[in-house]
Parts: structure tokens; sequence; C-alpha cells
């Protein structure tokens, strides 16, 4: 392996490789590639950070946890909350920025904030010629090559390589609290999470552990705020099930981070699955898994599966408006079945031609998202 340390060395190794580069930022995500291994955890640090303007500038290797405790001493935070998915896979290492950026790794705040990828202001970025370029802006109103920004955000690797990103960045709330909805189905959950996603009290997580049947809803802001928000939710939701307060900050921070992270699933056997589908459809769906263990979150739009080592959970669930992510198995099911989803024809068109565009020799994460 090589962590290169400036974003010219980058550039460097890129432009003189002759044989296919595996990416890596901490190598926490468990995605396995062949190829050179190249990581950019060497390219770290906090190159601009402006509280007043929401503004941070870092180099795509720094690891998430320095941003976060940069931002708590000014009371914000990554409001898209990136999953750590070092317990569920049993990795090492320190995720990166780069890596949160390129996987566009979104938490379950997601329904309210946005994924990471509406965080994203601006890029630098090495591409499969060995050019740096530089796309984006500072601010949210810099729409200068504003797509092409969104577009990196979840390429994984295969397009370019990071090696800054900016970000807007956001107050943490002044307080949590979260109900606890417990006694129903999967069915009545999906309905639960909607009733409260669709009214007006500002909902900012909504999930379903279907191990312990129990919704559960969280609302974040200031005190006064939330109490009254949490109070008028109670009576809406009432009808679902017995609802219960939990009242801790601290403790409901503490369940949305095991959420995020799906640490239930974690040291427990059989293969790891990620559903993205219309929440509509997440009970017919769920119902069709034979999982051992289920949690729905996005208000039942992000599905996750633990089934049995060795599942085609593709095959098993047929046709859906959706895709089904392999995140935890062994190197054999992983070469069998890939970790993305098989995309149409017409969009693995385009989604073949980009990366003709970005990396013409084809030496970027090969064998990632179906690309060979």
């Amino acid at each position: 392996m090589r962590t290169v340390e400036t974003e010219a060395e980058l550039a460097g190794v890129i432009g003189a490789a002759n044989e296919p580069l595996a990416i890596q930022g901490g190598g926490t995500r468990g995605v396995r590639l062949s190829g050179d291994v190249v990581s950019t955890a060497g390219l770290s640090g906090v190159e601009l950070y402006e509280p007043g303007a929401l503004t941070l500038v870092v180099a795509a290797g720094t690891p998430v946890a320095e941003i976060d405790r940069l931002l708590a001493t000014e009371n914000q935070r990554l409001a898209f909350e990136p999953m750590d998915h070092r317990s569920l896979l049993g990795t090492a290492g320190e995720p990166t920025i780069g890596g949160v950026v390129a996987g566009n790794i979104s938490g379950p705040r997601r329904i309210q904030a946005g994924a990471c990828r509406d965080f994203l202001l601006g890029v630098r970025y090495v591409d499969g010629t060995g050019t740096v370029i530089k796309n984006g802006g500072r601010v949210m109103k810099n729409v200068t090559g504003y797509d092409l920004v969104k577009l990196m955000a979840g390429s994984w690797g295969t397009l370019g390589v990071f090696t800054q990103v900016s970000l807007k960045v956001l107050p943490r709330a002044e307080t949590v609290c979260t109900l606890n909805i417990s006694g129903v189905g999967t069915t009545q959950a999906v309905r639960a999470m909607s009733t409260a996603l669709g009214s007006p009290f500002e909902v900012s997580g909504a999930a379903y552990d279907a191990s312990k049947d129990k919704v559960l809803i969280r609302v974040e802001g200031f005190t006064d705020s939330v109490a009254y928000r949490i109070g008028r939710l109670t009576d809406l939701l009432d009808r679902f099930g017995t609802v219960e307060t939990i009242e801790s900050a601290e403790d409901s921070a503490a369940l949305w981070r095991s959420i995020r992270d799906v640490e239930m699933f974690a040291g427990e056997p059989g293969d790891v699955w990620r559903l993205s589908v219309k929440p509509s459809d997440a009970p017919a769906i769920a119902d069709r898994l034979n999982a051992d263990a289920l949690l729905l979150d996005w208000g039942g739009g992000l599905i996750w599966a633990r089934v049995p080592a060795g599942s085609n959970l593709r095959a098993g669930i047929g046709e859906v408006d959706g895709h089904a992510t392999l995140i935890r198995a062994d190197a054999a099911t992983r070469a069998e079945l890939g970790m993305f989803h098989p995309q149409p024809a017409p969009l693995e068109a385009i989604s073949a031609g980009l990366r003709a565009r970005f990396d013409p020799r084809g030496i970027f994460n090969p064998g990632l998202m179906g690309r060979t």
C-alpha cells in the first residue's frame, strides 16, 4: 500500500500507473478491491473553517472524528450524520471525510436535512489521467459546476480521487428527544413513521427495530419547541401503540448512534444487506426477505437486513423499485453477487460513458459498481 502525502504526489502516482489502482481512505467501509492500494489518509488537515459562514474546507484524508471535534468547539456538526461502519464490519482504522463523500454516506437525519451530497459545496480531485481538477465553490449560491460536485458524491472512487472537499455545516440542536412506540408490526410501523414525517412537527429521525417491534421518532431543536412537538406527536401517534418518551438527550444520542451504525447486527452471524426502497413498499419487501433481523430507517425507505450467509437477497425479493447493496459477506459471496445492484442497461450505458470520460484507462477501483 502506498500512502500519498500531497496532491502532487497523488497526481504523479495516478499519471504513471500502468496497472489498476485500489483507492482507499481509512479502509473502514469494507470495500474489497483489486490492484495496487493507494491510500489518501496522508492528505489530512483542516484548510479553512469559517463558523459564521457555516463553511468547512478539509483535505480528503482528514479523519471524521477530527472534524467532529473541531465543529463541536463552535457548537456545529455535520448534519447528515455519516455512518461509522466499523462496528458492523469489524474493521479498524479511522473513517475519513473523503471516504464519506465518495460513498455519499448519510445517516438517519437524511430524511430531514438531506444527504452528504446536499452539503457538498466543492471538490478537488485527480482524474484517471493524473490531472488535478477543481469544481464547485465554498458557498451554496455558487453553482459553477454544481452538478459535477454532486456526481462525484457516491462515485466510490471510480471517477476520481478526492484531495479536498468543501462542506456546509449546521448548528447543533439545543436538545433532542425520542418517542418510543412499542407493540407494532412492520405495516403499522411504516404507517406510524409516515404519519410523524407527514406532520408539521419537524421529525429528524424515524426508524423501526423489528426485533423489538419498536418505532423510534426523533425530534431536535430548541428545548421549548421540542417539548411542544413531542407532546403533539404523542397525541398524534397514540393510536399506533404505547407511546413513551426518552427525555434524556444523552440517551437519545446514544440510541440514534446505534441506529446510524446498525450496531444491533454487529457480531451477529450472517450477511448484511442495505435496501433503498419506497417506504410504502417496505412492509411487503420486508416480508419477502426471510431475514434473521431487520432495521428500517428513513421512515421505511432504508431497510437493513441480516440474512443467512451466502443468501442471494436480490433474487429472493424479485423485481423492486429500488436497489439492494451487499454490505457484509465473505469473499466468495461478494465475488458472486457484487456489492452494488446491477443497473438497468440504459443507466449502465450512461455510467460507463462517464467512467470512460473521467478514467479513460480504467484504472480506478476495477470490479466495483459493475465495471470490469
